[in-house]
């Protein structure tokens, strides 16, 4: 069965594999949707940390505030 999705491949341990298999066969799905589906929800955490640091640095004590009207000037 061919697909217009790119292929990934990549290399795990036996846990991890176990791990995968279990979550897929409980949720009814194949395998590769379960990694899919859990890269995904991976990389939606990583993006969360990384916009949190630059909000952390946007309201740090002596941070500079720009006047909301000068904003969209």
């Amino acid at each position: 069965m061919s697909t217009i999705k790119p292929r990934i491949n990549i290399t795990t341990d036996e846990d991890v594999r176990l791990a995968l298999k279990g979550a897929a066969k409980r949720d009814g799905v194949p395998v590769a949707t379960k990694a899919a589906e859990l890269i995904l929800i991976g990389l939606t955490l990583e993006e969360d940390i990384i916009l949190a640091s630059i909000a952390d640095r946007r309201t740090a004590r002596g941070a500079k505030f720009i006047d909301h009207v000068d904003a969209w000037k």
